[in-house]
């Protein structure tokens, strides 16, 4: 196995395991009316105000958006709050059709509307602090979360999540637009990266023949990696797996710290909340087992997301609370329709739309870069050629994108009578409780 195919396949194994927590978390949301009135409570403050300041608010959001000054009101006008709705649904219907997290668009979405890279990065970590925090459930009873490993890690977690933060601000206190060229050019590294590993997956899969969902049984052990780590005796050495092992297995907190370093330096530079890392780190890079993973995990994104939200990016202004709460909305719904879809849907033409969605974040990010580039006079591109180019893949990932979501839910609206045979969804089910609610 190459380092490339190596590493494509470690950070689907990521995205897979952060999809199904974001399911995880929607379906239990969605099941629980104090939840939702919670959720409808944390709403209701956009309408009050959207409508007692709304020329207000109309007249300050330019400003707001795109000038160097971040601070601003919270709840903007409800046409922004709409368009956040979509964007959280079309992120919704990735992570819950494709299973391989949607949220790598949501920034790349958000900032090819205006908002700026910072913003998208904080927004994002909000929205999925907000989720954590309501969709949390305890799994200490059943053993599963390593308290120690969760700790060490933590602290690993808020020292790159601090660095990641001051790095975001201190471009964007330099120049915005090198904030956004910074922000543009990890995600189109990332993007491209993972997209091109995709769609050789699929198009591979597709010659052979396969049929299956994203390295579903293929997803294997990384060499014997994790018992090296393992042998490493740097005290003090943190024991876990007690309930898995004899005995358990040790490591040494170095590696914990190092792990939980590099989690929270991504999710604060790219405000994707760095699960995507944890999961394959974890299992592939330390050899902790699954069940301990997502517990530890549940436990511990609360806190990296959360301080990332709170102490990097809130306090300074760096917040689109509108824009969070659309998100998370629209997420719920999409994750619970695309999850429904996948039962009548072919494993391989999953696989393809995962590699086609990837490849639409990067192409906007990539398209949008040229023009960053040019403002800051790196390189010679006019500004109508730089506001061209990020037209062009602004329109070319909401084709992609918005073709996509048009696509499953036609399917979903096709197929409902298939799928009301089967065992009732949890869609099905809020859809039926939410009149006791209203």
């Amino acid at each position: 196995m190459n380092y490339f195919t190596a590493w494509g396949r470690f950070v689907t194994a990521g995205l897979q395991a952060h999809a199904k927590w974001e399911k995880d978390v929607s379906t239990r949301i969605l099941h629980s009316r104090k939840r939702l009135i919670i959720l409808a409570l944390l709403t209701l403050p956009i309408f009050i105000v959207g409508y007692a300041f709304a020329d207000e608010i109309s007249n300050t959001l330019p400003q707001m958006l795109g000038s160097k000054e971040a601070y601003g009101p919270a709840q903007y006008s409800l046409m922004i709050f709409g368009a956040a709705i979509v964007v959280g649904l079309l992120a919704g219907l990735i992570t819950g059709c494709i299973g391989a997290g949607g949220g790598f668009i949501i920034a790349p979405a958000l900032m090819s509307l205006g908002v700026r890279g910072i913003m998208a990065v904080g927004t994002d970590l909000f929205h999925i602090f907000a989720k954590a925090i309501m969709g949390a459930t305890l799994h200490g009873k059943m053993g599963n979360i390593a308290v120690r490993v969760a700790a060490v890690f933590v602290i690993g977690s808020v020292i790159g999540a601090t660095i990641g933060g001051m790095i975001n601000r201190t471009l964007y206190a330099k120049d915005p637009i090198l904030s956004d060229a910074f922000i543009t050019i990890v995600y189109s590294v990332m993007l491209t990266g993972l997209g091109a590993y995709a769609m050789m997956d699929y198009l591979k899969s597709r010659k052979k023949g396969g049929s299956g969902d994203i390295h579903g049984s293929d997803m294997e052990e990384i060499g014997s990696f994790p018992r090296k780590l393992q042998s490493v005796k740097i005290p003090p050495m943190i024991t876990f797996d007690k309930n898995v092992t004899p005995g358990g297995r040790r490591i040494s907190w170095i590696f914990l710290l190092m792990a939980g370093v590099s989690v929270g330096l991504v999710a604060a530079i790219m405000g994707v909340g760095g699960g995507f890392l944890f999961f394959p780190m974890f299992v592939y890079g330390m050899g902790v087992s699954a069940t301990t993973t997502v517990g530890t995990d549940i436990f511990q994104i609360i806190f990296t997301a959360g301080y990332a939200a709170i102490a990097q990016y809130a306090i300074y202004g760096f917040i689109f609370y509108t824009l969070a709460m659309g998100m998370l909305l629209g997420s719920l719904l999409g994750i619970q329709i695309g999850a429904m879809v996948t039962k009548v849907v072919p494993g391989l033409t999953i696989r393809g739309f995962y590699a086609m969605a990837v490849l639409a974040g990067a192409t906007n990010r990539l398209f949008a870069l040229p023009g960053k580039l040019g403002a800051m006079e790196i390189i010679p591109v006019s500004s109508s050629m730089g506001s061209t180019l990020n037209t062009i893949g602004t329109v070319l990932f909401f084709i992609i994108i918005g073709g996509f979501g048009v696509w499953v839910i036609g399917t979903f609206i096709k197929k409902l009578p298939v799928l009301r045979q089967g065992k009732e969804e949890p869609l099905v089910q809020v859809m039926e409780g939410a009149k006791d609610i209203v």
